[in-house]
């Protein structure tokens, strides 16, 4: 009787340690099947920075006239190309009253003093041929002469400018309709019909007409934050991404880092200029907003894990891994090396396998 009521214990303890074993490892099974894991993967991850900018054309000219007035005539419209030499605009002069006046006045005025010296001149060369005057007395009438022929010609060009707005000085036509100085596509016109001109001198910077520009050599222009400048050098690949054409696939390479650095929005930055080599098929227009990744590195077939599950401590780096064996809920923490990565994904190194499941980190809640 004894034997069987110890029996009977023996296998009742038994059974009961087999459902706290078989009620444990259902726990721990969904406890790991509820909390979110992620997968170590290969792929590729590209260490990048980024700058931000817009498209713009090499060389770019700003068409100015040389002579005052008014717009009259416009020859060419935004949009089209135009071969160096060819009419853009015309410029009527428009003096005033009083301008034009004093234009005539000047003619006047050193004509009078042309024909006073000339008969001086001739005086002088009568008294040094008996001999009265000398030879340095003559040249300097003759200088004079020459001064007031030259003092003619100048308030004749500028009557002629004031008047029709044509006129040639030397081997130098000046007219009143503007050509192209370039061959390009005009990208922006600033003058209309019947606009004022002022024109362009060595001290007065002139009324800009209209811009040309050759859109066969396009550059992005951008910057790059300081703490970033130090990591890309000329020469580096870059990925353009532009913010009209989102399926447009455009690459280049860095062709100039500003040695000096500028303010913009309370924050210091490089300029940097990147060369566009492949548009990718794509019709770009200067001022297209863009974003530049200039590529530091780039590894393909590693194993990568999102950085938001590692933590990090004591310059080491560790992420959590199911364990069955554990007694802390079925997690074990195990050390990782970790390599190139882009804020997103991270190349492990060493620590962990293709396939292998690791534990998401667990939200913070923000206490009110």
């Amino acid at each position: 009787m004894k034997k069987r009521t110890l029996f009977f214990i023996l296998i009742s303890a038994i059974a009961a340690a087999a459902v706290g074993w078989f009620y444990l490892q259902q726990k721990q099974q969904t406890s790991q099947q509820t909390e979110p894991m992620v997968v170590v993967e290969r792929g590729s991850v590209t260490d990048k920075v980024l700058a931000v900018g817009t498209i713009e054309p090499e060389q770019q000219v700003e068409v100015k006239s040389k002579v005052s007035g008014v717009v009259s005539r416009i020859f060419a419209q935004p949009g089209t190309y135009v071969n160096e030499g060819d009419p853009l605009i015309e410029v009527r002069p428009d003096p005033t009253p009083l301008e034009l006046a004093e234009g005539r006045r000047n003619v006047e005025l050193s004509e009078i003093q042309l024909a006073t010296i000339t008969q001086n001149m001739e005086r002088q060369s009568q008294l040094m041929a008996r001999g009265i005057i000398s030879r340095s007395e003559y040249q300097e009438t003759e200088r004079q002469f020459n001064d007031a022929r030259v003092r003619v010609q100048m308030a004749q060009e500028r009557l002629a400018l004031l008047e029709s707005g044509r006129v040639t000085m030397g081997d130098i036509e000046i007219e009143s309709i503007i050509k192209a100085p370039v061959s390009g596509y005009i990208l922006e016109r600033m003058a209309d019909i019947g606009d004022p001109v002022v024109p362009l001198t060595s001290y007065q910077a002139g009324t800009p007409l209209m811009i040309i520009a050759d859109m066969d050599r396009l550059l992005f222009k951008g910057t790059v934050d300081e703490i970033d400048v130090g990591r890309i050098q000329e020469g580096m690949p870059v990925q353009l991404k532009i913010g009209a054409l989102p399926q447009a696939q455009v690459s280049g390479m860095l062709r100039h880092i500003a040695l000096r650095a500028n303010r913009a929005d309370n924050t210091t930055v490089f300029r940097v200029e990147i060369d566009i080599t492949n548009a990718g098929g794509s019709v770009l227009r200067a001022g297209y907003s863009a974003n530049a990744d200039i590529v530091i590195n780039q590894l393909d077939e590693v194993l990568l894990i999102p950085e938001r599950v590692i933590v990090f401590r004591d310059n080491r780096t560790f992420v959590e891994v199911p364990d069955e064996s554990a007694e802390n809920g079925g997690r074990r923490e195990v050390e990782i090396r970790t390599g190139t990565g882009n804020a997103i994904l991270i190349e492990v190194k060493e620590g962990l396998e293709e396939g292998q499941k690791v534990f998401e980190r667990p939200l913070r809640s923000l206490s009110m």
